[in-house]
C-alpha cells in the first residue's frame, strides 16, 4: 500500500510584532496606518487621529452602556465603522423621533447624513471601538477626550 505524504507548509516570518500605534493628531501630512489595530488600541472615548481642511478620522472607545451621545451635525456627513464589540445605531429627523434603528456589531459601517439626529449605544460587554469620518472636520485639530464625560464638558464651552 502507497500512502502519499503531503507535508503541511509552514509559515515562517521574520517579522517582529508590529509595535503600538503613537495615537495623535498627525495633522494634514500624508499618513498611512493600519486602522484597524489603531481603533482597537484606543482607549479614549475620542481622539482625533488626521484632520485636515476638509476631512477628518477620529477613533473612539465606547463603554459598555454607554453611548456617543445624541447628536447632529447640520453641515457634515459622517461615516462610522465598527470594528470590534456591538450596538445600537439610532437616527431621526428630531432628536425625539429616532425613527431609524439598527443593530451593528463588527464590520459594520454607518453613514449619518448632514441634519440627522443620530447615536449609538453599547449594548455589548465590552468596549465598542469605532473611527469615524467626517467631511468637513466636526473636532478641533489635536482633540482627545479621554472620557464621555471630557467631550461634554468641551463641547459646553
Amino acid at each position: 500500500m502507497n500512502k502519499s505524504r503531503r507535508r503541511k507548509k509552514t509559515r515562517v516570518s521574520n517579522r517582529k510584532a508590529d509595535p503600538p500605534i503613537t495615537l495623535k493628531d498627525y495633522g494634514s501630512e500624508p499618513f498611512v496606518v493600519n486602522i484597524e489595530k489603531a481603533t482597537k488600541q484606543n482607549n479614549n472615548f475620542r481622539i482625533a487621529l488626521w484632520t485636515g481642511d476638509h476631512l477628518q478620522v477620529t477613533l473612539m472607545s465606547i463603554n459598555p452602556g454607554e453611548d456617543i451621545g445624541l447628536e447632529v451635525h447640520p453641515d457634515v456627513d459622517q461615516f462610522l465603522r465598527i470594528e470590534e464589540g456591538k450596538g445600537t445605531v439610532k437616527m431621526g429627523d428630531s432628536k425625539d423621533n429616532l425613527d431609524f434603528q439598527k443593530e451593528v456589531y463588527d464590520d459594520f459601517a454607518v453613514m449619518v447624513p448632514a441634519g440627522k439626529w443620530h447615536n449609538i449605544v453599547n449594548t455589548g460587554d465590552k468596549p465598542l471601538k469605532l473611527y469615524s469620518i467626517y467631511a468637513p472636520p466636526e473636532h478641533p485639530r489635536g482633540t482627545v477626550h479621554k472620557t464621555k464625560a471630557d467631550a461634554e464638558e468641551e463641547h459646553e464651552h
